[in-house]
């Protein structure tokens, strides 16, 4: 009986079911979880690229593209230097403009008020010129021999200074004809000139200028230059005769025609004229300032290289060295 009970029990089987999510399990959370961590750091740099100027960025550029030379430039111990990203970044990381180290912040300043202290010098030099200019309106007014004149004598503020330019006009000339000898009226007013440019410190150049009207024996004799550099000269001697002293006179030049009043007209009389320019200072160092020698590095490396040269001339075998240069 036993033995049939045995083989009457029913046989179980259990079976598990896998839910429908067990496939996939959560990996797409730490994709989702990276996609958006990513799409917030993009945004936070774009909102960083923003709110910079356009000076840092070339200074984080810079840095970036040569690390080790802007550490070594800026007075940093190289590569391994990691105490900032940029060098002269400033403390201030809330700020949004660009900082910089104090010493160079103090060069800033100093370059600040330099520029400040030649404004001020400049704005007093011009009043000083605009007085100038006024006293000589006057004092050619007040003159009853120069009066008639006043329209041939022109003063206008140009960059380098005060310009006072006596002009020639049909009938009314500064010279006779020809040479540099000074008409009496002409004499009056330079006399004039030097009485009141004698009173300022700034320095004089003086040009003399002729029509396009070819003079003399031609181009290899006593031409238009040697004419306009005569009379600019003369016209030295009759200011300094009225009272301007010798070592004001900076500058004494001959154009000839080569600026002309009437650039319509070359030959109008108006073209032959005496220029006088009060200098500012600024324009007085300008004239004393030279262009510094080019350096043997410099002209080697502006030389040509040896394959474009062109091949030295050599002479015939039978031809002897002074039939070469003949």
């Amino acid at each position: 009986m036993a033995g049939d009970a045995k083989k009457l029990q029913p046989i179980i089987i259990k079976r598990v079911k896998k839910g429908g999510h067990a496939v996939h399990g959560g990996a797409w959370k730490i994709a989702y979880a990276d996609f958006v961590t990513a799409m917030m750091a993009f945004f936070l740099l774009m909102w960083l690229l923003g709110s910079t100027t356009e000076g840092d960025k070339k200074g984080i550029a810079d840095y970036f593209g040569a690390p080790l030379k802007l550490a070594l430039l800026n007075g940093g111990s190289g590569s391994g230097d990691s105490s900032h990203v940029v060098k002269g970044g400033g403390q201030d990381l809330t700020r949004s403009t660009g900082q910089v180290k104090r010493g160079d912040l103090e060069a800033t300043k100093s370059t600040i008020n330099v520029h400040q202290l030649k404004a001020e010098q400049l704005r007093a030099e011009v009043a000083r010129l605009q007085d100038i200019k006024k006293k000589l309106q006057e004092k050619i007014e007040a003159n009853p021999k120069i009066a008639g004149l006043s329209s041939q004598i022109l003063l206008e503020m140009t960059r380098d200074g005060l310009r006072i330019q006596i002009v020639d006009a049909e009938g009314r000339p500064m010279f006779t004809s020809g040479s540099a000898v000074v008409q009496p009226a002409m004499r009056e007013v330079l006399r004039e000139l030097g009485s009141v440019l004698g009173e300022v410190p700034n320095r004089l150049t003086l040009e003399g200028h002729t029509d396009a009207l070819p003079f003399g024996s031609g181009e290899r004799g006593y031409s238009n230059w040697e004419l306009s550099a005569d009379r600019a000269n003369a016209s030295r001697r009759e200011l300094v005769g009225g009272g301007l002293p010798e070592d004001q006179v900076l500058r004494v030049q001959g154009l000839a025609a080569s600026n002309p009043f009437d650039r319509r007209d070359p030959a109008a009389p108006t073209n032959r004229r005496i220029s006088i320019v009060v200098m500012t200072r600024e324009a007085e160092e300008a004239l004393f300032r030279t262009t510094p020698a080019l350096t043997e590095e410099e002209l080697a490396a502006a030389a040509p290289p040896a394959a474009a040269l062109p091949p030295a001339a050599t002479p015939p075998p039978n031809s002897s060295p002074a039939s070469a240069h003949r």
